[in-house]
């Protein structure tokens, strides 16, 4: 069943999609997590359920990263997607909270040739989990900041929380 609530954060208001997942503790699997005006981010669809407390426990954990109390995620995940791009976000989840990696060394992490870092930027740039998979931690190869679905602005806002970037 798929569930979805929203929670207020300092990006602006998180839209939260999961299924129900079948284990002992009913949890509930994040499958979307979407800022607002994202681009080809989630919205709500007919027939999904609003539940706030299938979220409480991811909710916590925002709170905590957004309140810099928290520097990871303890969450199931949903991974939908082709092999390259599970790839590519699985290599995501690997970069350290407070440090930023380039597109070409995503690539070469995931074995992938020079050439395709275009398609690794195109993978990252389908991110389902925004700020819990951190592609916000993804640079162009000269430090700018490049490419983010919630906008260069949340992108800013993100590596300037984890101490990346200074304050503004």
């Amino acid at each position: 069943m798929t569930v979805y609530t929203t929670i207020d954060s300092p990006l602006g208001e998180l839209l939260l999609v999961g299924e129900k997942s079948g284990t002992a503790t009913g949890g509930t699997a994040l499958a979307s997590l979407s800022l607002p005006g994202q681009k080809g981010g989630a919205t709500v669809q007919a027939g999904w359920t609003a539940d706030a407390d299938a979220f409480a426990e991811i909710a916590a954990q925002l709170t905590a990263y957004f309140a810099g109390e928290r520097t990871g995620f303890d969450i199931e995940y949903v991974t939908a997607g082709t092999d390259f791009q599970r790839r590519v976000w699985t290599a995501l989840d690997d970069i350290p909270y407070g440090k930023t990696f380039s597109y070409g060394e995503i690539a070469a992490q995931i074995g992938a040739s020079r050439a395709a870092v275009r398609a690794v930027g195109t993978a990252i740039g389908r991110n389902p989990l925004l700020v819990v998979r951190p592609c916000h931690r993804v640079l162009g190869a000269n430090g700018a900041l490049t490419g983010y679905a919630g906008g260069l602005e949340r992108k800013e806002q993100l590596l300037q929380l984890e101490g990346v970037l200074p304050a503004a």
